[in-house]
């Protein structure tokens, strides 16, 4: 029954989903004026007024540039804005500084052009990438395109190569230009390097738009963007929509779920449904764009300033690696210095065996486990401060995450009840799960372009709860739920994690929260799981069948759910039942599988193996004594198995390697060992506890009546485990 409500309550947070509102007006024209590398903190009112007034009076946004390429380069940009699809042009390495946009254009009529070498693209783009891209798909679902300038030819072009109207350099006078088709696409020009030199493109580009604003007809839509980078360091770019139902607001999508976030990808269907038309079946990965209240009137209070998230997800992105290299080095150093801790705590005897280790030596290495397992929600914390102000970013994260780590473990360590067995494991396993909580509740503000969660600049999640988060989410909720369920009466154990699972699954689940539908199915089998052994014994075949039907049931259940939506409405697990149903499951297979390689290489799979090696050491070696633990508590045995069968779960399909483990590992591990040191310190000590003492080997559940049982007559000889 346990069971069957969990898979009750996971269907009722995954089902319901926030409706995506489109504006309602559509336009005779669009216009789309790109400028590969155009950043926010590029416009000025004085030096660029034509991209300030249209900032001003229209829906503004970032916009992440995503491609199939490593580095979206301007051919990258301007032919995935043209695909509506993650493509590449040249799929060969990059380093430095971009090549030039340079297709190879003929003019046999003077009135288009050809792109001889669009044809190989589309082929390579089928037979390389995983993501089934159709460069050239938005100009087919148009009768007629515009094109000024190589980088807009390569958007306008049709899968064969033609560009039905083209002009190489925009006219100084262009009036009349944009009615020749529904779709023009203008180039204007690239913005790179710094100071002056980039400052005169920014002008030019500026200059440029000015005439086409100055030329665009009655009832169109100007889009203007940032269409790639031109480098290979990644930014958000500049995206404005300026026409009927885009005055003001913030653009979003329903692929984001950020106000102020949007995708290159987004671009092409957003075209079409200004234009009224249908969308290309099966080949847009992005979604229409909408516009939302509650921006500010000027740039300068928006993107500009204290308010740019460029400047923000730039520097996170260059402290993130080294934060958790750093993490797995000292999480290794400190498990090294508890080895030998509980080599001489198994052997230690009482008044007969070699000595126990100096108190403070342990006391050292419980207070370093502790702050190891605070890193992560430390981390998070020091995002609510505006430190990537700072002149040097880095130390001042380093410094704030430091004094919250240290804070907290003071505060855990000077606690009356540390010296309890359980109580500092679920006290710092709440704190973990609860710091998440609160940040997906209030937005996932924290996570969002922070060191402990993701960047909206790599373009794989903009809102709810990623990779790093779901982690110490899941081993931290597990973990109190197991150290909550220890401190009950043995039938009540199930009813406590499911509880506190099922919260957990909603939460996960909910697309107004962690909007993670395939980490909520992952959670709900790891619920499961615990609850079936939470009270003890092993985890025999039944057990595994229900928990396996448990997430079975709620990843059909969903799935169909999601699979009636319009296509365009569609979640990840939606989309996934609808190419499984019309035979197109493989790129999607392959894209998780590409995404789960690259993630690899990640210091996040140090921290995973690093903490699968310790646990390893701590139950199977001849000195370890989590089989110790196991037995006296069983519930966090079974917190232990519901957490690794979530994050393997979760990291295969999410295509996110081990980074979920990773991270789960860095919060849950250190807890462990730290239970585990204190078991075996006190299974070495022979001193007999008072009168009311119930916090000895046995733990908190361990009554002083049995504890006096032992001293009863017809006892002798029996050994209380």
């Amino acid at each position: 029954m346990l069971i069957l409500l969990t898979v009750a309550a996971s269907l009722t947070g995954l089902s319901v989903r926030p409706t995506a509102d489109v504006p309602g007006d559509t336009a005779d024209y669009v216009i789309v004026a790109g400028a590969a590398g155009l950043r926010w903190d590029d416009l000025d009112p004085q030096r660029t007024p034509a991209l300030w007034q249209a900032a001003t009076r229209g829906s503004i946004g970032w916009l992440s540039v995503r491609s199939a390429h490593h580095a979206t380069c301007p051919d990258d940009g301007w032919l995935t804005l043209g695909a509506g699809n993650y493509a590449v042009w040249d799929a060969r390495p990059v380093s430095g500084q971009c090549p030039a946009v340079g297709p190879v254009l003929e003019r046999p009529d003077g009135i288009g052009a050809n792109l001889p070498q669009l044809s190989s693209v589309v082929r390579a783009n089928a037979d390389n990438q995983p993501y089934g891209a159709v460069p050239g798909a938005l100009a087919e679902s148009v009768r007629c395109t515009n094109a000024v300038g190589p980088g807009a030819a390569i958007a306008a072009a049709r899968p064969f190569g033609r560009v039905d109207r083209y002009v190489p350099v925009l006219p100084a006078d262009p009036k009349g230009l944009f009615t020749q088709c529904v779709l023009s696409m203008v180039d204007l020009g690239s913005v790179s390097g710094s100071g002056a030199v980039r400052e005169q493109q920014v002008t030019a580009a500026d200059a440029a738009l000015a005439r086409v604003v100055a030329a665009r007809p009655e009832r169109s839509l100007l889009v203007v963007a940032g269409v790639a980078d031109t480098d290979t360091s990644s930014r958000l770019h500049v995206a404005i929509a300026d026409g009927p139902g885009w005055q003001g607001g913030w653009l979003t999508s329903a692929g984001t779920g950020r106000d102020g976030y949007l995708q290159l990808v987004d671009l092409a269907p957003t075209i079409l449904t200004a234009l009224g038309r249908a969308a290309p079946e099966k080949l847009f990965t992005g979604r229409t764009a909408q516009t939302v209240s509650g921006r500010p009137a000027s740039p300068d209070d928006s993107v500009l300033g204290e308010h740019d998230a460029n400047r923000r997800a730039a520097v996170q992105l260059g402290i993130t690696e080294t934060f958790f290299t750093g993490l797995s080095a000292v999480q290794l150093a400190v498990f090294l210095l508890v080895v030998p801790l509980m080599m001489r705590a198994r052997r230690h005897a009482g008044p007969t065996g070699p000595a126990a280790a100096p108190r403070m030596v342990v006391w050292a290495v419980e207070v370093l486990l502790v702050a190891a397992a605070l890193a992560i929600p430390a981390a998070l914390l020091a995002d609510a401060v505006p430190w990537w102000r700072a002149e040097r970013p880095g130390f001042a994260f380093a410094a704030l995450a430091f004094a919250l780590t240290a804070l907290g473990t003071a505060v855990i360590r000077f606690a009356p009840r540390f010296g309890r067995t359980l109580w500092p494991v679920g006290l710092i396993a709440a704190v973990a799960a609860g710091v998440i909580g609160a940040d997906l509740l209030t937005g996932a503000h924290l996570q969002l372009n922070g060191v402990a969660g993701y960047s909206a600049i790599e373009g794989a999640r903009y809102a709810g709860v990623g990779s790093v988060g779901l982690g110490v989410f899941v081993a931290g909720a597990l973990t109190a739920a197991g150290c909550a369920a220890q401190w009950v009466r043995r039938p009540w154990r199930p009813v406590v994690v499911v509880l506190v699972g099922g919260l957990t699954v909603i939460t996960v689940g909910s697309p107004y929260l962690g909007a993670d539908p395939l980490g909520a199915v992952a959670v709900t089998a790891g619920v499961c799981v615990a609850a079936a052994i939470s009270t003890g014994g092993w985890l025999t075949f039944p057990r595994v069948a229900w928990a396996s039907l448990a997430g079975f049931g709620v990843t059909i259940g969903f799935a169909v759910l999601d699979w009636r939506r319009p296509t365009l409405e569609q979640g990840s697990l939606g989309r996934s039942l609808t190419a499984l149903l019309d035979g197109t499951a493989g790129p999607a297979i392959q894209r998780v599988a590409t995404s789960s390689a690259h993630a690899l290489d990640s210091p996040l799979t140090i921290l995973a193996l690093v903490g699968a090696l310790m646990l390893a050491f701590c139950q199977f070696s001849p000195w370890g004594g989590l089989n110790r633990v196991f037995g006296l508590h069983p519930a966090l045995r079974a917190a232990l198995a519901g957490a690794t069968v979530t994050v393997v779960l979760a990291g295969v399909f999410g295509g996110a390697g081990f980074a979920i483990a990773g991270a789960a590992a860095a919060v849950a591990v250190p807890l462990y060992v730290l239970t585990t040191l204190r078991v075996l310190e006190h299974a070495a000590d022979r001193t007999r506890p008072a009168e009311d003492e119930t916090d000895g080997p046995g733990g908190p559940g361990l009554s002083s009546r049995r504890d006096r049982a032992v001293d009863e007559p017809g006892t002798e000889g029996v050994t209380v485990r």
